[in-house]
């Protein structure tokens, strides 16, 4: 590759598509002469006639090595220039790609998206959603985000928002209930992530008879609120994920403000063989305000319930 004369084979694969040098100067945007000397170096630098001295049926006279190297170049830089075309359609200076989990992308950043879209029109985000974090230069993602114990080896890894959990259920199986309803008869709605078990609430919360093994998992915690909201049971659920439905009174929180705080629970990692660009920087920007709003969003109902309580 390192002794390849690129420019002058880029210039044959034109005269030998075009069939003539006048047309593939046009091609190339280049004088004549240009095309010229760029043949006359090829056909030193390969050692073996590549023009006859009569012209062929292309209008143009190769030798056999001739028509055999014209096919190979033409074809190995349409190759390259086809590449090049899929690759700058699919990844614009002005497109971000990040990676996150199912649930997160359902239920904490779609529905925010369309702000961040209002304020930077001319950013374009692709969501590709995933359990695992994969390598993040061979998949071509910018920024992912990640639900878990951060940081990671082997990436760059920037806090983003705490979490805690908390049991909600739907409206309409609560006012069945004669009255807060009591964990030990109560059905359990199980989440796969090893973060929000049942177990954990029990532990800390009780009741110490409650039988954890019961009830159907859900290998999602966007599943598992949708089973909440149709009344399927009572699910323990990740405040960030449940807290716009319990906010639209669509989920419950049958136990109030009792809860367990996970700490810092969301992460934006980042390959640290690339840099951030701007674009990129303005979505990590965007993520962190929203996750800053949600946190005071979550705070003023509380302090409302208080004031209430005391008038």
């Amino acid at each position: 590759m390192r002794d390849l004369p690129l420019n002058a084979l880029r210039a044959f694969a034109a005269v030998y598509a075009h069939g003539g040098i006048r047309a593939a100067a046009r091609e190339l945007g280049v004088a004549h002469s240009s095309i010229h000397r760029h043949l006359a170096e090829l056909n030193a630098w390969m050692g073996v006639p590549l023009f006859a001295e009569t012209a062929g049926r292309r209008g143009l006279g190769l030798t056999a090595q001739g028509e055999t190297l014209g096919k190979a170049a033409l074809a190995g830089l349409g190759d390259i220039a086809a590449a090049v075309d899929v690759l700058r359609e699919a990844k614009s200076a002005r497109a971000v790609t990040l990676s996150t989990t199912p649930s997160f992308a359902a239920r904490w950043l779609l529905p925010r998206l369309p702000s961040f879209e209002q304020r930077h029109p001319g950013i374009e985000v692709s969501v590709v959603v995933n359990q695992k974090l994969d390598d993040l230069d061979a998949g071509g993602i910018d920024l992912a985000v990640r639900m878990g114990a951060g940081p990671w080896p082997g990436t760059r890894c920037e806090p983003l928002m705490d979490d805690a959990l908390y049991p909600v259920a739907s409206p309409a199986l609560l006012a069945h209930a004669r009255r807060p309803p009591d964990l030990s008869g109560a059905r359990l709605l199980h989440d796969r992530d090893p973060q929000a078990s049942w177990e954990t609430w029990r532990r800390l919360h009780g009741p110490a008879a409650l039988d954890v093994r019961r009830g159907p998992r859900f290998a999602s915690s966007d599943l598992l609120l949708r089973a909440a909201q149709q009344g399927q049971g009572v699910a323990l659920a990740r405040h960030r994920l449940a807290a716009d439905d319990v906010a639209a009174g669509t989920l419950l929180r049958p136990f109030g403000d009792t809860r367990i705080d996970l700490g810092m629970s969301y992460w934006l990692v980042q390959s640290p063989r690339q840099g951030t660009r701007a674009a990129t920087a303005a979505l990590i920007d965007w993520l962190k305000r929203e996750a800053a709003a949600q946190a005071g969003a979550a705070a003023r109902p509380v302090a409302a319930r208080t004031r209430s309580r005391r008038a």
